[in-house]
């Protein structure tokens, strides 16, 4: 019985590349096993047809941002394990080939607010992962709020100019009616649970909490449960 070999020694012997430049073509997705995409280089090889795409660049793979419609009741570990090629937003391919490694070593560096659901990031790009890190307190993050009660007098403007409770100052946030029942608030670095006391500091109770936009880059109508490839020109 033949012994199989490493997918990465299989495409060295079929087209006289180097190991590296083996590693890199299939690393980017390049190389086929049986007609089927295989990107990883040690991936067992025996008596299958190995195949290099036309177009092959033996150059390390972009890395990439995802951009995700967290489901309600997920923590961080539940909605990364969310994120797989079934789950992509078939409305928003920008064309990318989806590559089994895009979703190896994601790091959430933008957290929700507890409880909420919408908008959430994760990377693998260090350029996006400096901006989140170095930048994120200076980064608006926009919120729909469902809200029940009923707002006190010049609720809005209170908003807007700051309120406090329980003696502690809250910042002035962007607030609007999205309709009767839902809010839009916009603010920078919100703390753990602070929409929640400026909706209860004007007569209001959070119902949900779903976030929309972090920074330049909005959800749009990106389907719940479903994922999305930050494009080329988006910039948080």
């Amino acid at each position: 019985m033949t012994e199989a070999k490493r997918l990465s020694r299989c495409l060295i012997e079929a087209i006289g590349c180097s190991r590296r430049e083996a590693e890199l073509y299939i690393e980017g997705g390049w190389v086929t096993v049986d007609g089927e995409v295989v990107d990883l280089p040690q991936f067992p090889v025996q008596n299958r047809q190995v195949q290099l795409l036309p177009g092959a660049k033996a150059e390390p793979p972009e890395p990439v941002t995802l951009m995700l419609n967290q489901a309600p009741g997920l923590d961080e570990t539940a909605a990364l394990a969310s994120i797989t090629p079934q789950s992509q937003a078939a409305a928003f391919d920008i064309g990318k080939r989806v590559l089994k490694g895009h979703f190896r070593q994601l790091r959430c560096l933008a957290p929700l607010q507890p409880g909420a659901t919408g908008l959430q990031v994760f990377t693998q790009d260090w350029r996006t992962a400096r901006k989140l890190t170095a930048e994120f307190g200076k980064l608006e993050q926009e919120y729909l709020v469902e809200v029940q009660g009923t707002l006190q007098a010049d609720g809005l403007e209170r908003l807007k100019r700051g309120v406090a409770a329980k003696g502690q100052a809250l910042p002035p946030v962007k607030a609007s009616w999205q309709n009767e029942t839902h809010l839009r608030i916009a603010l920078k670095a919100p703390t753990p649970g602070v929409v929640a006391q400026l909706c209860t500091a004007v007569g209001l109770t959070v119902v949900s909490l779903r976030r929309l936009r972090l920074g330049g880059v909005s959800m749009g109508k990106l389907p719940l449960g479903q994922w999305r490839y930050l494009g080329p020109q988006e910039r948080f």
